[in-house]
């Protein structure tokens, strides 16, 4: 457990109201699911991620680092450690030409929405993605044909001992839902994207119709994660999980989405454990069908 002593220092870096314990995850999910973590602390900058992320390897306290939760589930009792959390207070967007500069608590939304105001074009795919900046580079979010590697130029971080480094576009090593960020102990603190000039009444149509594509084929009306499973190579997820006869299935209050099979949403009162159970499932139906390992994009925090 958190000692007031620990409180105390950590005080040191970051302000008193920036400081929650026993902090309901639920309010920190798309999922709207979550017990409470131990402590979660809001970051402002690069600066203060540094010197937090420092101190707690010192002490070796568990620590994890989380922006709009949208790709994460949350235990049902909690997580048991430190949260640290880059979101509204760590935010800020500037343009410069056409290049944005976005602190990794931005959501891509938000981004989209300050390119087109600038009428600057190649990120209308973001438009309704609503993870973070520094969440969508970690693991390469996209949808639509777009993803980040193909406007990302720069990724500032914070490394496992508390240093700033730069990565560019090629150190990031980009690919499908990932990049290097996978494989290392790093934090993103800001992002660079580098976009084109366009015309902003044409960013604008597209991003409209990217938005009817998204309400007309996804369950925008509950929470979920969004797609609950990473597209397996020569397929499709949700495809495979309607034909596996999957489309409405239910435990608790988690469901395998009617409208859209590679989504489990959350139909008002489910658990951790239920949409647990209800992703075991279809991995197991469709591994059973079709000889297809369904992997999760859903990142599962704490004790299952």
């Amino acid at each position: 457990m958190i000692s007031s002593a620990m409180i105390e220092t950590i005080q040191g870096y970051v302000p008193a109201v920036n400081i929650y314990l026993q902090e309901p995850m639920a309010q920190h999910t798309t999922f709207r699911i979550g017990g409470p973590a131990e402590c979660v602390i809001e970051m402002e900058n690069a600066v203060q991620v540094a010197k937090l992320q420092r101190y707690l390897r010192q002490v070796e306290y568990p620590f994890t680092v989380v922006g709009n939760g949208s790709n994460l589930l949350v235990s049902d009792k909690g997580y048991q450690g430190i949260v640290l959390l880059i979101g509204k207070k760590m935010s800020e967007i500037t343009v410069e030409g056409t290049r944005i500069r976005a602190q990794a608590g931005a959501t891509m939304a938000q981004a989209a929405a300050a390119a087109l105001k600038h009428g600057l074009t190649g990120l209308e795919f973001a438009s309704g993605i609503p993870g973070t900046l520094g969440g969508g580079v970690v693991m390469n979010a996209g949808a639509y044909g777009g993803e980040l590697a193909q406007v990302v130029r720069e990724v500032q971080v914070v490394n496992g001992e508390g240093e700033e480094l730069c990565l560019d576009n090629e150190t990031m090593e980009f690919g499908y839902r990932r990049s290097i960020l996978r494989k290392k102990p790093f934090t993103v603190t800001e992002v660079t994207m580098e976009l084109q000039p366009g015309d902003a009444a044409q960013i604008k149509d597209k991003m409209d119709k990217l938005a009817a594509k998204r309400r007309e084929k996804q369950p925008l009306q509950f929470p979920s994660a969004g797609s609950t499973f990473k597209r397996p190579e020569g397929y499709y997820a949700g495809e495979l999980i309607m034909k596996a006869g999957m489309r409405g299935f239910q435990i608790g209050g988690a469901r395998v989405s009617d409208k859209h099979c590679g989504f489990v949403v959350n139909m008002g009162n489910a658990t951790a454990a239920d949409v647990r159970d209800v992703i075991c499932e279809v991995q197991s139906r469709v591994k059973e069908c079709f000889g297809v390992e369904l992997e999760p994009e859903v990142v599962f925090l704490g004790d299952f």
